[in-house]
């Protein structure tokens, strides 16, 4: 067994303040690596099988901590607007026209917010890019309701007039 992980008790005592500081589950288990292997010396095998990892994704953890350090704990998060048009705070801004004519019960169309976007933007966007924007900012699509939530189907049925008995309508099933 290679001696990538000198167990001596400065780094112990580091790594396992660090196990208690950690901020996921994930950094928590690279820590768990490092720190089994630096203080009971287990072989790569072991740790993967307490860990329920591969022993190769323990051997790789062990490989970089010894030549970053405490480094490889430092997790980048997923996800993010990488390719943004604007900023928030500028989105805000391209809404607040909006959101004052729709406050004073105006109608707004996607269409107009869209042109307003791209005269800022200086490019053409998709209208899905509008919709996206106006989802981030808690807007939705208002429409008209098929009909009112409190009206009472069976009284609008009784309202009905019934149909002459000599008319198609009007006959008796067969």
């Amino acid at each position: 067994m290679k001696t990538l992980i000198v167990g001596d008790k400065p780094t112990v005592e580091r790594l396992a303040e660090r196990l208690k500081q950690a901020g996921s589950h994930a950094e928590y288990q690279r820590i768990q690596c490092v720190l089994i292997r630096a203080t009971l010396g287990s072989s790569a095998q072991q740790i993967a099988q307490l860990l329920g990892w591969s022993t190769g994704t323990v051997h790789v953890i062990h490989s970089r901590w010894s030549k970053e350090g405490d480094a490889i704990f430092e997790l980048r998060g997923r996800g993010g607007r990488h390719h943004q048009h604007l900023t928030p705070e500028q989105e805000q801004q391209l809404l607040a026209p909006f959101v004052a004519r729709a406050e004073a019960g105006g109608m707004l169309t996607v269409a107009e917010i869209q042109q307003a976007y791209q005269e800022q933007l200086g490019n053409e966007v998709a209208p899905s890019t509008v919709y996206r924007l106006l989802d981030r900012h808690g807007w939705r699509k208002v429409v008209p309701r098929p009909r009112h939530p409190k009206s009472d189907v069976a009284a609008q049925a009784a309202f009905k007039k019934p149909s002459p008995h000599g008319t198609p309508r009007g006959r008796a099933p067969g």
